[in-house]
């Protein structure tokens, strides 16, 4: 079980692998007030960030889920690094349909909804394993300015316009499932630069002491073509946000 290697290779450096940086992550921490002993679910978990220095800052406890070996065995070094490994535990495991045994306090998706079919069939996902008055955090792309054209969303790494919708029809849209917005965090385009642009030295590196990997062509073309395409279009039409919800009271 993993994720395509392309990605297990480009992201291989990243801690963060979304358009957050540390300092929206630390945002986010404080927004939702976080407390000690706040038990975190994060399905899709990364290289552990969210949960490690949440864990470090706020004392929170969790498990991560992830499907890339590497990325999961970087998190469990991380939580080591900053001497947290005894609060949080991540695992090597397919995060969609993964339901908690215990209910948490915060249930989290943070730019993997493709784990429930979408934003609708993720916040289902982790409502299954939210405490009462507990909340779901989802992280999601959103149109800055819609493109003029579907090549321009395609450009985007979209495969079409109607993959992602404006901020506030996202917003609207999260309403129309029975939840309240309580908050957000928005990525910007220094945060697109720093998930974005850290591939490109990665891709270097990899070339040089791999050049005669099968995939050696493949990356070497967007090393070609990844900074110019970055810079024309994700950085200029594409948002990134993480969205606390609350069910709505009834």
């Amino acid at each position: 079980m993993d994720i395509p290697r392309i990605f297990n290779i480009t992201e291989s450096a990243h801690r963060i692998h979304n358009p957050f940086t540390p300092d929206k992550f630390a945002t986010l921490g404080a927004a939702l007030r976080l407390a000690p002993e706040d038990r975190i679910l994060d399905l899709g978990s990364g290289s552990g960030e969210m949960l490690c220095t949440w864990a470090r800052d706020y004392g929170i406890v969790g498990t991560g889920i992830d499907m890339s070996p590497l990325f999961t065995t970087q998190a469990k070094q991380r939580a080591e690094a900053l001497g947290v490994a005894h609060q949080i535990k991540f695992i090597h495991n397919d995060a969609a349909g993964y339901v908690s045994d215990e209910q948490v306090d915060v249930a989290a998706c943070v730019g993997a909804t493709w784990i429930g079919g979408g934003v609708a069939g993720t916040i289902e996902l982790l409502a299954k394993s939210l405490r009462p008055r507990g909340i779901i955090l989802i992280g999601e792309p959103y149109w800055r300015q819609v493109p003029p054209t579907e090549e321009i969303a395609k450009k985007c790494l979209a495969n079409a316009i109607s993959d992602f919708l404006s901020l506030p029809e996202l917003l609207a849209s999260i309403g129309h499932l029975g939840y309240d917005v309580v908050e957000m965090v928005l990525a910007n385009q220094d945060g697109w630069d720093r998930y974005e642009a850290a591939k490109w030295l990665t891709m270097r590196r990899w070339l040089e002491e791999n050049p005669n990997d099968e995939l050696a062509e493949e990356i070497r073309a967007k090393l070609s073509t990844e900074p110019v395409r970055h810079a024309a279009y994700t950085r200029e039409y594409l948002g990134w946000g993480v969205f606390a919800l609350m069910p709505r009271l009834t």
